[in-house]
């Protein structure tokens, strides 16, 4: 099958080249997003592969509808940039990846706890300085601390797993309890009870409209002062405004996200030439309590090799008739 390949970068070449020489798909890459200003590129493609910040809203869908393509193939999990009811009204089939990095994420989640807790990226910078003072690096022993999880998919399993290890206590919120998590001791609680008794705050939750900033003014006060909360999910589960206004009363006291809610306009970009306008976000990197990653969570061998054979899989399901296990149906946004 013919499909454009938009939002592509070296590494995404690599991997799904290397996947479809089981397939033999026609893949075209473009560098470029695709969104209503750039789904011309795609006329007379079947398929179009698209990544976490393609706008896939109803009038892209109808240009590429228009075109001929019939198939929208993500390669990540998450599908609130597409428009699934423009895209069922107009008989597009839409099929995702739905797990692919589980440990990568819940890892990274990890790795963010630890370097803001222990300061070690202050440290890292101040030794390179030859500074040697541990003045402004004293943190907490994670040990005995609770850890509050939202969203317990294979994600916040894992997280839960990992922290557990660390002697931590475990308490967890989603519409649907996982038995594996019981199994090791978290516990079910609802969100009050999670936002009250949390010392650190983990997000792992699709963005629905019941999720959009989860993470709000009401929220935030019913926490404990000094939170630590962490979201490599997605951007929008946050209200950045009402974090800052946390962060500036001390309210909380450690932020860690992978992820920010107008994060399309930056992520995976080199801006380090540039002079960036969004002053929230740079309000933001201002807090030395802080700390922010591009969307990398995700981005590990495995990640990357299971997302390809995915995509390639799913693509081979589509143009064969077959049913494909991945697929999304409008029912369920």
């Amino acid at each position: 099958m013919k499909v454009a390949v938009f939002s592509t970068k070296a590494y995404d070449r690599q991997f799904l080249v290397a996947a479809n020489s089981h397939h033999e798909h026609e893949l075209v890459f473009f560098e470029t997003r695709l969104s209503s200003h750039t789904a011309i590129l795609a006329a007379d493609f079947p398929a179009v592969c698209v990544f976490v910040h393609d706008l896939l809203d109803a009038t892209t869908l109808e240009i590429l509808a228009s075109g001929g393509t019939r198939f929208i193939v993500l390669r990540c999990a998450g599908f609130n940039n597409v428009d699934l009811q423009a895209a069922s009204e107009l008989g597009m089939k839409v099929v995702r990846v739905p797990a692919y990095s589980p440990y990568g994420v819940a890892e990274h989640a990890v790795g963010l706890i630890l370097s803001l807790n222990r300061k070690i990226h202050h440290a890292y910078n101040r030794v390179r300085e030859s500074n040697f003072s541990l003045s402004g690096l004293l943190g907490f022993n994670l040990h005995g601390r609770t850890v509050g999880i939202i969203g317990t998919g294979k994600i916040g399993l894992i997280l839960g797993q990992i922290m557990k290890g660390f002697g931590c206590h475990v308490l967890a919120y989603d519409v649907y309890r996982n038995a594996e998590l019981e199994k090791i001791g978290g516990r079910y609680v609802e969100l009050s009870e999670l936002f009250a008794n949390s010392d650190i705050i983990s997000l792992h939750c699709p963005l629905t409209a019941e999720t959009h900033h989860l993470i709000n003014a009401e929220t935030i006060a019913q926490m404990k002062p000094k939170v630590m909360i962490i979201n490599t999910s997605r951007g929008s589960l946050i209200d950045t405004q009402a974090v800052i206004d946390g962060l500036k009363s001390r309210q909380i006291g450690f932020l860690g996200v992978d992820v920010y809610e107008q994060e399309s306009q930056l992520f995976f970009e080199d801006l380090s030439g540039e002079i960036i306008q969004d002053d929230v976000f740079q309000r933001l990197r201002a807090f030395p309590n802080v700390l922010i990653t591009g969307h990398q969570a995700f981005f590990t061998e495995e990640a990357l090799y299971n997302i390809a054979e995915t995509t390639c899989a799913n693509l081979a399901d589509v143009e064969q008739g077959r049913c494909c296990a991945n697929e999304i149906s409008y029912q369920l946004n």
